[in-house]
């Protein structure tokens, strides 16, 4: 791989000859690893196939596994299911993070979201009963991540399509952000030739500017004591060590171990000695990824106390006083007569977003208003469906939300040709026996999504924006999750 002079020139002294040269014959290399993390809340016992599974990702050990092969995932219905997300593994990290430092609920906050592994990865390590913001300021991006986000099925998450800038105004406040902010991407060097071409000294500037811009935007809605993951795919000590330190004295902070295991791998500080975990191809197994986490100055509040040394109890969050009237506008008040299909139905309130409706858990309704009432809100909750006359159409949220209740639809189960079928949005013959109406299909126990049965016909109601777009038939039927 011809690696950019002025990267070498720049790195090499920071890495120095021997890790250098580690990395750039990594990156050089054609056996990038391939891994998944599972969707705890889908697998009913399952795991990765005895076939295809190497081992786990040591960081993520309940969840991670690292592949044998790359397999072509499209074509495996449970990916479109949500029962597992393709994700590298450096950046499972995270799970690791999140079960040591946070043990009860919290208000969580991913900045810069897409396409969603990160915050698929806090939503399963995050305690029951948090509540999990994901955002990405690109509109594009947002629908991608608002996507992956529906797939993996939690009814605790808030997806927007927003600027930092946008949040300091909302005024809503975190326990905890991560912020995998944007940069010069050197740790995508080896899976992306993009990034190679686009690399320049130039860019290393730029990104630290907006990094540090992105940081001081956001500030503002941590709490006193509150948890910043600063994260970055790139390995240059400019966006990475430079940045943390600056956002430790000038913003107010203080550094935060996490333990690791010493086969990791993980490579520690390459300037100061602050507790910061870089992952290089070459000597950890997985792309670059550099992290840090900070405690930002002030008395912390529950669960985020133990990372503080103090040992108060956990508080009840203040109510967010809603602003403005967009809330009213999007229907804060609960629309009557609205069925909730889910387990518990009781605990949500209904929400209406022009003519979609949205089920919220009531215990975080107030944020929620709070937020519909200054973000661009992508989905929250459960989509219930939309409504069309009297009739409500299930909605595809509703079909891969976990807390859907067993009974409340018809279900058929699909052979794996149907199922593929399905997932390209073409016809689906039902059995004769079916019952009009909606119907939920499903393949190997696990929904994909719903049919209108309307007798002679079945309309199929899967997303357009979410088919598969290949015309290419598998020969044989893919299975990487049991």
């Amino acid at each position: 791989m011809n690696l950019p002079q002025d990267f070498e020139q720049s790195i090499r002294p920071l890495f120095g000859d021997d890790l250098y040269n580690r990395l750039a014959e990594a990156l050089d290399a054609d056996d990038t690893p391939t891994s998944v993390r599972l969707n705890p809340f889908k697998q009913n016992g399952g795991d990765v196939t005895d076939e295809l599974k190497d081992c786990c990702v040591p960081w993520c050990p309940t969840t991670g596994r690292y592949l044998k092969s790359r397999p072509n995932f499209t074509f495996d219905p449970l990916l479109h299911a949500g029962t597992y997300y393709v994700q590298e593994a450096s950046s499972m990290f995270v799970d690791h993070v999140v079960r040591h430092l946070i043990h009860e609920p919290v208000r969580m906050l991913d900045l810069c979201a897409a396409p969603g592994g990160k915050s698929t990865a806090l939503r399963a390590a995050l305690p029951e009963g948090s509540l999990l913001f994901s955002n990405e300021p690109m509109r594009t991006r947002a629908q991608i991540l608002s996507e992956n986000l529906q797939k993996f099925g939690h009814e605790d998450v808030v997806v927007t399509n927003n600027y930092p800038r946008d949040y300091r105004k909302a005024r809503i406040q975190f326990d905890a952000i991560l912020a995998d902010v944007p940069c010069s991407g050197e740790g995508m060097f080896r899976k992306d030739e993009g990034a190679r071409e686009e690399w320049s000294l130039q860019n290393v500037e730029n990104c630290w500017r907006l990094q540090r811009e992105i940081i001081s935007d956001i500030w503002g809605c941590l709490r006193p004591g509150g948890l910043l993951v600063y994260s970055t795919c790139t390995f240059n000590a400019h966006e990475d060590e430079e940045n943390v330190t600056w956002i430790a004295e000038e913003l107010g902070a203080d550094f935060v171990d996490v333990p690791v295991e010493s086969d990791w791998h993980i490579t520690r500080a390459l300037t100061g000695d602050a507790p910061v975990y870089r992952f290089l191809p070459g000597v950890s197994r997985g792309e670059g990824l550099f992290l840090a986490v900070l405690r930002k100055h002030g008395e912390a509040e529950g669960c985020l106390s133990t990372a503080n040394g103090t040992d108060r109890k956990a508080e009840k969050p203040k109510k967010e006083k809603r602003r403005g009237n967009k809330s009213a506008k999007a229907g804060a008040k609960q629309p009557g007569n609205v069925a909730v299909p889910l387990n518990a139905p009781e605990s949500y309130v209904v929400r209406r977003r022009t003519d979609a409706l949205f089920a919220v858990p009531e215990r975080w309704a107030d944020t929620y208003d709070a937020a519909d009432a200054e973000l661009k809100i992508m989905h929250a909750g459960v989509c219930l469906g939309t409504e069309k006359g009297k009739d409500i159409t299930p909605d595809q949220s509703l079909a891969l939300s976990r807390q859907l209740a067993d009974d409340a639809y018809p279900r058929v189960e699909l052979g794996y040709t149907d199922a593929i079928n399905y997932l390209r949005k073409e016809a689906v013959t039902l059995p004769e026996d079916t019952p009009r109406g909606f119907v939920l299909l499903t393949y190997r126990g696990r929904p994909l999504g719903f049919e209108k049965n309307i007798g002679n016909r079945a309309n199929n109601l899967y997303p357009q924006e979410w088919r598969i777009k290949s015309s290419h038939v598998p020969a044989e039927e893919l299975i990487i999750n049991n």
